[in-house]
């Protein structure tokens, strides 16, 4: 699976921004993407998940309530809509993607988001 997000940006605080993350393909059975981010000196965290078959998310306590996300099966497209963003949420946010619940496998590269304050 190849994965290819984009939507980054600068924004002001309290703002918004949408991440896109095109997959080559999701035609497998327990299928699921996911966001992560990483900020300058810290690790990789999660952020939400989206199965493909049920539409089922899990999303990060930290985003709860400013972020979610969504996917569109025809377009092979997941989203993350981020709205109420603070500057503790400017990181490069990655999306993967997972297959048969092994774990995710499958990175596509980074898209900086900037939020000043």
């Amino acid at each position: 699976v190849q994965l290819q997000a984009c939507g980054g940006g600068l924004v002001q605080a309290g703002g918004s921004l949408r991440l896109s993350c095109v997959a080559s393909t999701s035609t497998f059975r327990n299928y699921g993407m996911g966001w992560f981010r990483q900020a300058p000196g810290k690790e990789r965290e999660f952020v939400a998940s989206i199965w493909w078959s049920t539409g089922s998310t899990n999303v990060a306590d930290s985003v709860k309530g400013r972020f979610t996300i969504s996917r569109d099966i025809t377009k092979n497209t997941a989203y993350l809509h981020m709205t109420g963003l603070r500057s503790e949420d400017t990181a490069v946010y990655y999306c993967a993607a997972t297959i048969d619940y092994d774990g995710w496998k499958f990175w596509g590269q980074g898209t900086q988001v900037t939020v000043s304050s």
